[in-house]
């Protein structure tokens, strides 16, 4: 029996809205996928420590603070540190379009904005995100 994706779920940083968060981590999880969240205000070494605790496959951020140029690109910085770097991290929420290059650039392997459907993310994490080896 093939093993399911584990997606970790988390929100980086100060910002305390969670309910896109917890929206795309039940639709990933009815998606068949296991899904880890971590809960608000978490740092990005809390993020990367939990993402190798748990052995996941992918990270999902979620950020509306304004901070994602920040947050976003040292959670992948701080994977690749700890030898982690096959862990593939996305992210979500109020990005302006013309940060999403820079991102992609820093490691980001997609930036889901507002109106993005969850079927739309869900089919986007069935093709892109495969077992670590």
């Amino acid at each position: 029996m093939e093993r399911k994706l584990r997606i970790l779920m988390a929100k980086p940083g100060l910002d305390g809205h969670d309910r896109g968060a917890k929206v795309v981590a039940r639709a990933l999880r009815d998606a068949g996928f296991e899904v880890v969240y971590t809960g608000l205000h978490q740092t990005p070494e809390q993020i990367v420590s939990a993402a190798i605790q748990e052995d996941v496959n992918a990270v999902g951020l979620s950020l509306l603070s304004g901070a994602h140029k920040y947050l976003f690109p040292k959670v992948v910085e701080l994977l690749k540190e700890n030898q982690s770097g096959d862990i593939k991290v996305f992210g979500g929420g109020i990005i302006p379009q013309e940060d999403i290059p820079l991102l992609k650039d820093q490691g980001l392997q997609s930036i889901f904005t507002p109106g993005t459907s969850t079927e739309e993310i869900c089919n986007w994490v069935r093709e892109n995100i495969k077992p670590r080896d």
